[in-house]
């Protein structure tokens, strides 16, 4: 018989360190991708027309000149989130948002809080000798685990931006989800006391934000609960996250 040469598989993806749990009212049960996915980036441009091909989504994020003037804008309406200096876009994206019966609170706020590892204190697993099953808090038989958040930057309490499926639809518990590939760079951009604003509409709808490009790769399976439940939950974004302005 000839001999098969067989390829060796690729090597697994370093992580972030055990995360730490905290309270938040959460979103779905889908989000996560691991390394493998983020190492596939291509840059696009935020305010592209047109679809983007599955697990494709990025968005260019760029270095203020003076942090101090960065705001948040959340268009409900348009499901989109203009980072700003002045009036100058930093970061243009899509995200998802509250459901009807769990809106995304509208208003004037700060960032109050930043986690990168953060898991939600109220949806997540339950961990026994019989396996893993998904739960809330309150009805885990066994040791929680919650459900990876990462990046949050939390604007009220309760609520928050992070990781997570950005769906077509309004599909959260009130938070805004990012696409994996643009959480950690709104992370970077958004500081402790940054300005947030969350209305129906912004001004920005009409301009940067007509035709905005959207994530097609929403409905893939989350990754294995054993994967959810430990720090290979968590990955480290390839760098550099801002890039200067042209």
């Amino acid at each position: 018989m000839l001999a098969v040469a067989v390829k060796p598989p690729p090597a697994q993806p370093k992580h972030l360190t055990n995360p730490t749990a905290r309270r938040c009212i959460a979103a779905s049960m889908k989000s996560f991708l691991t390394l493998t996915g983020l190492a596939t980036l291509a840059l696009l441009a935020g305010c592209a027309t047109g679809p983007t091909s599955r697990s494709t989504y990025n968005v260019v994020a760029y270095k203020p000149k003076n942090p101090e003037n960065v705001r948040i804008k959340v268009s409900l309406a348009n499901r989109a989130v203009y980072v700003m200096e002045d009036e100058t876009p930093l970061l243009v994206t899509a995200c998802a948002i509250g459901k009807p019966d769990h809106p995304t609170p509208t208003g004037s706020y700060r960032i109050s809080g930043k986690i990168p590892d953060k898991r939600s204190g109220e949806y997540g697993f339950s961990v026994t000798a019989d396996g893993i099953h998904p739960a809330k808090v309150s009805e885990a038989a066994g040791h929680y685990v919650g459900f990876p958040m990462a990046w949050w930057c939390e604007f009220t309490p309760g609520y928050g931006f992070h990781e997570g499926a950005v769906w077509p639809i309004p599909r959260t518990h009130g938070c805004i989800r990012l696409h994996h590939n643009v959480a950690p760079k709104f992370y970077a951009l958004a500081k402790m006391g940054t300005p947030v604003s969350v209305a129906q509409t912004q001004p920005e709808d009409a301009t940067i934000g007509k035709d905005l490009k959207r994530p097609q790769d929403y409905a893939d399976p989350d990754p294995a609960p054993a994967i959810l439940i430990s720090a290979r939950a968590f990955s480290s974004p390839p760098e550099p996250l801002l890039v200067d302005r042209p």
